[in-house]
């Protein structure tokens, strides 16, 4: 079983396109999102549309909760008042851009999803077991007490940007970074692709190449977001 896992899409229509199609030519057997589609970017009903044409399974994130149950904040955990701002000015501009049909489509997204593939059983999530903002980062540990306490094999989640797979004994955690606002340092999407064989899993961290500053300008030209959501989108940057 070959699953492809994107994830925080963030309004980047852009980026989503071009995962997509990489998705496509990597012969996958099914393709899952762990959510936030929406918040950032310029685009959250492109995204959405592109997300029910292609019929992927999306797991609710932080983002579509706020904005689907018209939410004041997207429950981040935002330590820099500034960032805090800057969060609710994208949270106003998205929640006033999403039509409301869309905004429907997210209130109703699954919190989680469960399947079992080759004697494997794989829980997708957006931030953790617990809570749906709760940021499981490499190493951390709340990541170890996720793990010490899952029942399944494999859990994979998103919400950090940041991809990486990482053992806990026998059981599998998987980040699946984000497509379209990455904190790697770098400004390319990436995505996994999890491979559940017989007597093994493997992990494939991919990255693809977008034309990120078509939405970085489109950023710069909108009333309402910061100008710095473009220098992050260019940066593939955490701050």
């Amino acid at each position: 079983m070959k699953i492809a896992v994107i994830s925080d899409i963030h309004s980047n229509i852009y980026a989503l396109d071009k995962v997509i199609e990489d998705i496509k030519s990597k012969n996958v057997d099914m393709v899952v999102c762990t959510g936030d589609l929406v918040g950032y970017g310029t685009r959250p009903n492109e995204v959405i549309h592109k997300m029910k044409e292609e019929n992927i399974l999306t797991i609710m994130g932080n983002y579509d909760d706020a904005i689907g149950n018209l939410k004041i904040v997207c429950g981040c955990d935002y330590k820099d008042p500034k960032d805090a701002q800057k969060a609710g000015l994208s949270m106003y501009f998205t929640s006033q851009e999403t039509t409301d049909e869309n905004k429907k489509y997210l209130r109703n997204l699954p919190k989680e999803a469960i399947f079992t593939f080759n004697n494997k059983t794989i829980r997708f999530v957006h931030g953790s077991t617990r809570v749906i903002n709760e940021y499981l980062k490499e190493n951390s540990k709340e990541a170890e007490e996720v793990m010490n306490e899952l029942v399944e094999d494999i859990l994979v989640c998103g919400h950090t940007h940041i991809p990486y797979a990482k053992y806990y004994g026998e059981k599998l955690l998987v980040n699946a970074g984000s497509v379209g606002k990455p904190k790697t340092n770098k400004p390319y999407a990436n995505y996994v692709i999890i491979e559940i064989c017989d007597t093994n899993v493997e992990v494939e961290i991919i990255e693809v190449a977008y034309n990120f500053e078509k939405m970085a300008k489109e950023i710069e030209e909108n009333e309402i977001l910061p100008d710095d959501f473009a220098r992050l989108i260019r940066e593939g940057s955490v701050k």
